[in-house]
């Protein structure tokens, strides 16, 4: 039975987000902890008097509190870049480079010894955990990836499927089951690797999973990728290609998504593993 284009494409949900999704804590407090000794030295500086000469204390006596300057300023990297009106620095905080004179001046001017001493903050620790939200939100595009592969393995084993892989390559592929893929792999047989391999009694699904919350010119090569790797699947005996989309991102793309669709019997998406498409592989 011809499937409705429109009408399984009406069905594309608009977000999958879960909980988890928006800040991954356990990893913040695992960050900070990391840390904790070294923000709890340099919390002596909060309300200090002489923040100058205590900093320069601190360094000598305790110098592995240089490292924690950077994520003060929410930056991850061991080094920063200054310019001023006359010269160029690389700051580096893994070990000293420069004089304490210029540490002390990188901690005036970039706003620290005044965050820290007009009590504007009441503990580091507290002030670092809200950094590492806010640099955790980063993180979003490369959960927001896995959600999906995390989401479609789920239906997996709700399905019962005992043998099935992940983040498979071609060539291991073709060497477990001694199946000839090169007409799928083009010059791509070491690198192109799918998301799940299920290997039933009859068949061996290779499968991609992606899902699409807003639109972009790469919504248009992939489905033009896949609708390539579709056709091309169909010259391999005992191989049938997978992939499952989803997300109203491709209301932007539904032109080339549709090509796709037209030749890949086997794009499904959210709706349809909720409605136990997965049940169905032989």
């Amino acid at each position: 039975m011809k499937r409705d284009f429109d009408k399984w494409l009406s069905k594309f949900k608009k977000s999958i987000s879960n909980y988890t999704y928006y800040v991954d804590f356990e990893k913040i407090y695992k960050n900070v902890d990391k840390v904790k000794v070294e923000l709890n030295i340099l919390n002596s500086l909060i309300g200090s008097k002489n923040i100058e000469k205590e900093f320069e204390q601190i360094l000598l006596k305790y110098p592995e509190t240089l490292e924690c300057i950077p994520l003060l300023l929410a930056v991850r990297s061991r080094e920063i870049f200054v310019k001023d009106e006359i010269n160029e620095y690389l700051f580096k905080f893994d070990k000293m480079v420069y004089s304490v004179k210029d540490y002390i001046r990188f901690m005036n001017e970039s706003g620290l010894f005044d965050l820290l001493q007009n009590h504007i903050i009441n503990n580091l620790y507290d002030y670092v955990l809200g950094i590492e939200v806010g640099l955790d939100s980063n993180g979003r595009k490369n959960r927001g990836g896995h959600l999906m592969e995390d989401l479609v393995e789920s239906y997996i084993k709700k399905a019962g499927i005992k043998e099935y892989y992940k983040e498979m390559y071609l060539n291991e592929i073709e060497e477990k089951w001694n199946l000839d893929l090169s007409a799928m792999s083009g010059d791509n047989v070491s690198t192109k690797r799918f998301d799940f391999v299920i290997k039933t009694d009859k068949q061996v699904y290779v499968i991609e999973t992606n899902f699409y919350s807003s639109g972009g010119s790469k919504l248009n090569e992939t489905a033009r990728s896949y609708k390539m790797l579709a056709e091309e699947s169909q010259k391999v005996k005992g191989v049938t290609f997978i992939w499952f989309t989803d997300g109203l991102g491709w209301i932007g793309a539904k032109k080339n998504l549709e090509e796709t669709f037209n030749v890949l019997e086997t794009i499904y998406n959210i709706n349809d593993l909720e409605n136990g498409i997965l049940e169905t592989l032989k």
